[in-house]
């Protein structure tokens, strides 16, 4: 009996799915239109040159962000140009020997350097020695934030105190007091992970989407300190854990990221990273629903952040969980109505 009534369930939910799921496809983009890591209209063609060899839109677009105050921007082109670097140094290269002193050519030189420090067994000591390149970033550009942001980065890799920390905090908020990358470039310092607790982090973040401006991606802080949670083992929040966040505080701030996302049009690359972070927050929670509208709203935009935690097929593993998020909801939906045949049954079990 109890076989016979396990079999009957799983029947029941494969009905379930294969009756909804084409519905709840809808607004989803086919597997073959989702692109990963996207560059956006004004990034794309600057790569594109980089790719012959030319330093010079990269230049001109990162001299806009800079004399534009456009600091979000230029944190986000400067990291990507800096990728870019890693696997063409002769690019940047050529680019320094023209123009030496380039703010701009300086700032990706100190981003560049620092992530290649990070992957060094050394990595302490090769981070110190990046240091100058940092402070050379950081006078060449005074009003600029993004140093400062890379200067937290490579606070973190050399075990800097927090009152060295809260220094550069100063120096980071005082030219930008609701910049997105400093913000999450503190929120690994005072991690668990790092250098703070679960608590630290998650008041920080808190604190930090407080104060944030309307729209702003600082609201996101929180979700990020509950990925950061989720990923050291704090998934379930069960009793008996010694952890101080509950998963109530973990659903909170998906609710907040939830409501910061639907600020923003579908398929808008602007918060397409929050937006993937978010959809494997509300995963691991089992909000399957709020995830599968989260995936529609993603549109084109997978990012590597955060599914490269998973595996290395990244692109693989984001539609393996998109399609995930759409079976669960359908195997959890009811079955409709049987619908009258117009037939009217005898007494003898025949039809009329």
């Amino acid at each position: 009996m109890v076989r016979t009534m396990s079999f009957l369930r799983a029947l029941i939910s494969t009905a379930r799915m294969i009756r909804h799921t084409p519905d709840l496809g809808a607004g989803l983009l086919g597997d073959d239109e989702v692109l990963l890591d996207v560059a956006d209209e004004r990034l794309g063609p600057t790569l594109v040159a980089a790719a012959l060899g030319d330093h010079g839109p990269a230049a001109k677009l990162l001299a806009a962000t800079r004399e534009g105050a456009e600091w979000e921007n230029r944190d986000r082109y400067a990291t990507r140009l800096a990728t870019f670097a890693y696997h063409r140094g002769d690019w940047l290269g050529d680019w320094l020997a023209a123009s030496p002193r380039d703010p701009d050519a300086l700032l990706v030189k100190a981003e560049l350097s620092v992530c290649r420090a990070w992957e060094s067994p050394a990595r302490a000591e090769r981070l110190r020695d990046v240091g100058p390149l940092i402070e050379a970033a950081a006078d060449a550009a005074p009003r600029d934030p993004v140093p400062w942001r890379i200067a937290l980065d490579h606070a973190r890799g050399t075990h800097a105190s927090h009152s060295a920390f809260e220094e550069l905090w100063a120096e980071a908020v005082g030219r930008s007091s609701h910049h997105y990358g400093c913000h999450v470039s503190a929120l690994q310092y005072l991690s668990a992970q790092w250098y703070g607790s679960h608590r630290e982090c998650f008041d920080f973040a808190e604190r930090a989407a407080e104060d944030a401006l309307p729209g702003s991606l600082v609201q996101a802080l929180p979700v990020r300190a509950a990925f950061a949670h989720l990923l050291s083992g704090g998934a379930a929040g069960t009793a008996g854990t010694t952890t101080t966040v509950g998963p109530e505080r973990v659903d909170a701030a998906a609710d907040l990221a939830i409501a910061l996302s639907a600020e923003y049009a579908a398929g808008d690359p602007w918060p397409a990273e929050v937006r993937n972070l978010l959809a494997y927050v509300l995963i691991t929670r089992g909000r399957w629903s709020d995830a599968l509208e989260q995936f529609r709203l993603i549109g084109p935009y997978a990012t590597s952040f955060p599914w490269a935690y998973l595996g290395e097929d990244v692109l693989g593993r984001f539609l393996e969980l998109r399609d995930t998020a759409r079976l669960q909801v359908a195997t959890g939906m009811p079955l409709p109505p049987l619908r009258r045949t117009g037939r009217r049954a005898r007494s003898g079990g025949h039809y009329a």
